[in-house]
């Protein structure tokens, strides 16, 4: 691959369609942007250098795609043309310069290389994509000489009746050389239907310089799927979820219910592991082998070890050891570290705490920046209180201590080895190994109190 590539991407449209107040870019599918997955397939691809244009909200744009990619900014939205001359000092003099849209999140890293590949293989100053399209309405009609060559790109607007028949559409996807692309600018004029200056004619113009310029058609025409509307991102979700778990179950993963489960592109699962409807799966998440996810979890940017079973339960930034159980309705929150054989029951809220192996915390239980050691027992309706409304404090537990229903500990508190906290104690001082410590009032009966009532 040649790496000698820039990519341009035309993140600057409102997205009036779309009837919303958040840039059309930052819409997005699964659990990224739809830049994000432009971005993603330019850099698989190999491009060594990203310039994003962007206008409307630009620095909403900057905020959520960081310093990813460099930026040039469209003040006015005078077209495709005019958007890729604002980024005229990145263009450069060499190499090649590929142009895509910011709101086509189907592309593929292979699509890319593939198309690089054509453009120099060809000798091109310049290369667009096609597809063949029935009822190709509303796209920009590729029209060829009596050779099948490319002649130029006619808009839907500037047609006549004999080019909107042609069924061989343009993409939206260039690649030049990034010489011949500035010279082109330079001269592109606005002289159409809508007054804009069109990145297509470039094409024309760099053909009619004596240069060599050609059209890959290619075979997918889904990976080109822009969205204009709220129901075009219902479109190309659904194209992506299909593609992303057909990936998985060709590696092995079982998924019950493809329709009804929710992979993003960068999670990685391993073989034999079972995913069970209404499971959503977000962020950098890795899932080892013969786990049971689901049914309706959700896991965010979370490690799940080997033979974890996870059920009707929230993970967010959380690590899971081997052969443990999270569920169901069980919340483990960012910064936590489950280990082995561990069992996290129903209605547990575990936050910012390390959990060893054998530990069970089975019901009603919160556990905030607590560090547990191995085969501690939590009694139902325990609470770890660690924060005073100021600053947050951590409670230690040691290995084989067990923790009595309703018992409250007070951090910063610490229970020694083999402890034990008597049922509805509120602990608020060390409990020394091997002690049994009750902290609770004596219990006294009125009698015949009712009666006088």
């Amino acid at each position: 691959m040649n790496k000698n590539l820039k990519v341009i991407i035309l993140a600057a449209g409102q997205g009036t369609r779309m009837k919303s107040k958040v840039p059309k870019v930052l819409h997005k599918v699964l659990d990224k942007t739809m830049l994000d997955y432009v971005i993603d397939a330019s850099l698989k691809a190999g491009a060594e250098d990203i310039c994003a244009v962007v206008g409307h909200k630009s620095m909403l744009v900057r905020k959520m795609i960081g310093d990813r990619v460099k930026y040039a900014v469209q003040k006015e939205q005078l077209g495709t043309g005019h958007a890729v001359m604002q980024a005229g000092d990145f263009i450069g003099e060499e190499g090649n310069v590929l142009v895509l849209c910011g709101d086509t999140p189907l592309i593929k890293p292979e699509t890319i290389e593939k198309i690089l590949s054509f453009h120099t293989e060809k000798g091109n100053a310049a290369t667009g994509v096609s597809f063949i399209k029935e009822g190709p309405k509303g796209y920009g009609r590729i029209i060829r000489d009596e050779k099948g060559d490319f002649e130029k790109i006619v808009e839907q607007k500037d047609g006549s009746a004999t080019e909107l028949a042609v069924k061989e559409v343009n993409s939206g996807v260039y690649i030049f050389e990034a010489k011949a692309l500035k010279e082109a600018l330079s001269s592109l004029k606005n002289s159409n239907a809508q007054g804009e200056y069109y990145l297509t004619d470039t094409m024309e113009l760099i053909k009619n310089s004596g240069k060599t310029v050609g059209v890959m058609t290619a075979d997918d025409e889904s990976e080109f799927l822009g969205v204009n509307s709220k129901l075009d991102l219902s479109v190309v979700t659904k194209a992506l979820v299909k593609r992303i778990n057909e990936k998985h179950m060709l590696n092995g993963v079982t998924i019950v219910n493809p329709e009804n489960t929710y992979i993003g592109q960068d999670a990685e699962i391993e073989a034999d592991t079972i995913i069970l409807p209404g499971t959503t799966i977000e962020g950098k998440t890795t899932i080892g082998t013969d786990c049971v996810i689901g049914p309706n979890t959700q896991i965010v940017s979370s490690e799940i070890k080997d033979g974890v079973n996870v059920k009707m339960s929230v993970l967010m930034n959380a690590y899971v050891d081997n052969y443990t159980t999270v569920g169901p309705f069980a919340y483990l929150r960012p910064g936590t570290k489950i280990g082995e054989h561990v069992r996290i029951g129903n209605f547990v809220e575990i936050k910012n705490s390390n959990i060893d192996d054998g530990t069970k915390v089975s019901h009603l239980t919160y556990v905030g920046d607590s560090d547990v050691g191995k085969n501690v027992n939590f009694g139902c309706g325990t609470v770890t209180a660690n924060y005073d409304g100021v600053h947050k404090y951590r409670t230690t537990i040691e290995d084989n201590a067990f923790i009595g229903c309703n018992t409250n500990l007070i951090a910063p508190v610490k229970v020694g080895e083999n402890a034990v906290t008597a049922a509805g104690s509120t602990i608020n001082n060390d409990v020394p190994p091997h002690a049994l410590s009750i902290a609770r009032k004596r219990q006294v009966n009125i009698s015949g109190w009712t009666d006088k009532k």
